[in-house]
């Protein structure tokens, strides 16, 4: 198979720099600031799009998801429970993510052991969802086969007829297999692109297990070479 000129593929990185010096007293403070930077680039369309690795009985499976909540407890999304994902962490709950703010040469990645929300928390943000993607999460019996996109669309058309929308947060109920995860962090790496591959990677490592992301005293950093 030809490489297509593969091998030739490069970019130079110099959009910044990673020093000690600057980082933020906690994992929490400096995600904060790099979201916030990584919202503000126009080049960046879904700052909080972040790839979540997951390992179950046949082996690792991986997917982009959306970071729904951050707070010091961890890192929040929410998906389908008859998902890949859901079933890989019944197996094993622990996860990577990764978030790849590619037009700013950075990334963060993150592990940890992985809970499940309970329902009071999956209800909260189920009601905050646009009234079609609330109907969506009732369409889809996620990962399962289908025939082909028409049941989709046909169960779609039945379900907006049993659950009009009324403008009601109401209007359509919380799925029994709808839910959300909670990644608790035990390790934060901040990762900045540089010249000659000679990339910043600075560490935030929980001292004991996991750490709170807003609290200094639970973490030590180290710099990794690239």
């Amino acid at each position: 198979m030809p490489d297509d000129g593969l091998q030739d593929l490069r970019v130079t990185y110099t959009a910044g720099t990673l020093e000690e010096a600057d980082l933020a007293a906690t994992p929490g403070a400096q995600f904060r600031a790099w979201f916030a930077d990584a919202a503000a680039a126009e080049a960046v369309v879904e700052p909080n799009a972040v790839v979540v690795a997951t390992a179950g009985p046949d082996g690792p499976s991986v997917r982009t998801v959306l970071l729904k909540g951050l707070d010091g407890a961890g890192f929040r999304f929410y998906t389908g429970l008859s998902s890949r994902k859901a079933a890989d962490l019944g197996h094993d709950p622990r996860a990577a993510m990764l978030f790849a703010w590619v037009p700013l040469q950075r990334q963060v990645a993150v592990r940890g052991p992985v809970e499940q929300l309970d329902r009071v928390q999956v209800q909260a943000y189920f009601v905050s969802r646009p009234y079609g993607s609330r109907i969506g999460a009732w369409v889809s019996e996620q990962s399962s086969p289908v025939a082909d996109r028409a049941v989709l669309e046909t169960r779609e058309v039945e379900l907006r007829r049993r659950w009009p929308d009324t403008g009601s947060v109401k209007d359509v109920p919380l799925p029994p297999r709808w839910g959300g995860f909670l990644v608790r962090a035990a390790e934060v790496e901040f990762w900045q692109g540089r010249p000659s591959r000679l990339h910043d990677r600075l560490v935030f490592l929980a001292r004991s297990g996991t750490g709170d992301l807003d609290v200094a005293d639970d973490w030590r950093v180290e710099r990794r070479q690239p």
